[in-house]
């Protein structure tokens, strides 16, 4: 896939909010200050097309961008704001969430895990949601120019035995650095079969295991 255009639609504050479209979506979350925004920017390559902040929790809106007039990215507000959590079953459907279940043209969700910590439990609070409500995600590891492969790959496979105790479900992993564009090419894979409707992920073992 080349990303040739790649406008701001809409910022909404609620799924109510987004304007209606007949366009794929493909979402992006993470929580806060996991490097979303600088994610999107790399993938996109416009400079500032989302905006980068050292405050976490700074974006609290739904921010639709349509990319060469075929499909929508979508950049949600990190979950660490919106507190979504084991315990709490109710903030499932908050306004992130009420997009991610209600959205009908929605076609997979990219959950952002930093991969320079050990396991977040809120990172794994959420990926249970997802699980438990049957919603289609992959995971993107970021942040990967911190750390050398080895370390990497290590942090990887910590955080999918710790996911895999939760379900037994596989799912694509990517792992990136938006500092030195890599996994771009990977995640541009993926969302191209995504949107031809391809049962499998470019990039993706058939273990689930991360790919660079």
């Amino acid at each position: 896939m080349i990303i040739r255009r790649a406008t701001l639609l809409a910022s909404a504050p609620n799924l109510a909010a987004c304007p209606s479209s007949d366009f794929p979506e493909i979402a992006f979350i993470g929580r806060s200050n996991v490097g979303k925004s600088s994610l999107v920017n790399m993938l996109t390559r416009v400079k500032d097309l989302a905006k980068v902040s050292a405050t976490p929790g700074k974006t609290r809106l739904i921010n639709l961008f349509n990319i060469n007039g075929d499909w929508t990215l979508v950049d949600l507000p990190g979950y660490g704001y919106a507190k979504v959590g084991r315990d709490d079953r109710a903030a499932f459907g908050s306004l992130i969430t009420d997009y991610i279940q209600n959205r009908p043209n929605l076609r997979k969700t990219f959950v952002l895990i930093d991969s320079r910590l050990t396991p977040q439990q809120i990172d794994l609070d959420f990926l249970e949601g997802m699980v438990h409500f049957g919603l289609p995600f992959g995971l993107i590891f970021t942040k990967t120019d911190k750390l050398s492969r080895t370390a990497t790959q290590v942090n990887v496979e910590k955080f999918m035995a710790r996911l895999g105790e939760i379900s037994d479900v596989k799912c694509p992993v990517i792992t990136s650095s938006s500092k030195l564009s890599h996994g771009r090419s990977e995640i541009l894979h993926s969302i191209t079969a995504i949107l031809a409707g391809a049962s499998g992920i470019a990039g993706e073992s058939e273990t689930g295991e991360a790919v660079s």
